[in-house]
């Protein structure tokens, strides 16, 4: 799955922004300032950064120079406050590939995110299965060939929570909250009824029932 790095400092928007972009199907990793972000480069590779500007110890700007001149090319998005243009150009000219003012719209650093992951060849719209099955990401249909399973709209979120979480252990309460909202009544058969919608498809052994424990999803 697609992975995100975002340095923020404030820490109720970094809430906000770590819980919309799990809903959308991103796995984030969360920085409070410059030097958390470089130790967590160096553990792993990110597929794009958010970069605040003013946070501790290492600027936004003088944070993706350093990761700039190491050669990394990480699609990166600038959110800020700042409205003058000397520090725009000085974010653009540091390396960063986009810029979102403050505060932000949701919706647009969506299709924003999308668009350069699109650029750089990083956003999957399709993912290959097995037995020619293909999970079309965009419009969230799980597709046989050419055909269209047509699967219910909580089969499809199940399934979307199993490809994020492959080879992981996926518990009762996950899917709870993946596939009903905190108003709506949950059903523990439901639930058995979604997972064996997706078993007659992928298999019986595709989902392993950890007794007391949850599910996890293997092909």
């Amino acid at each position: 799955m697609i992975k995100i790095l975002i340095l923020e400092d404030d820490e109720l928007f970094l809430e906000t922004l770590e819980d919309f972009l799990s809903d959308e199907g991103f796995v984030v990793k969360c920085a409070k300032d410059g030097e958390e972000v470089l130790d967590y480069c160096f553990e792993e590779k990110y597929d794009l950064y958010l970069l605040d500007i003013n946070v501790p110890k290492i600027s936004g700007i003088d944070l993706l120079k350093r990761l700039r001149e190491a050669n990394d090319t990480t699609p990166t998005i600038y959110l800020t406050s700042h409205k003058d243009k000397d520090m725009l150009t000085k974010g653009f000219l540091s390396g960063c590939d986009d810029y979102l003012k403050k505060p932000v719209d949701l919706d647009e650093l969506l299709l924003r995110i999308n668009s350069l992951l699109k650029r750089s060849g990083k956003f999957k719209e399709q993912i290959e299965l097995i037995d020619d099955l293909v999970f079309d990401v965009k419009n969230r249909r799980l597709l046989k060939g050419q055909d269209d399973l047509n699967l219910t709209s909580k089969v499809i979120d199940l399934l979307e929570l199993f490809l994020e979480e492959k080879d992981s252990i996926i518990t009762k309460e996950m899917i709870i909250n993946r596939l009903w909202s905190y108003n709506e009544d949950y059903s523990e058969g439901s639930i058995r009824v979604y997972i064996n919608n997706l078993k007659k498809i992928f298999g019986k052994d595709s989902i392993k029932n950890l007794k007391g424990i949850g599910y996890k999803f293997e092909l």
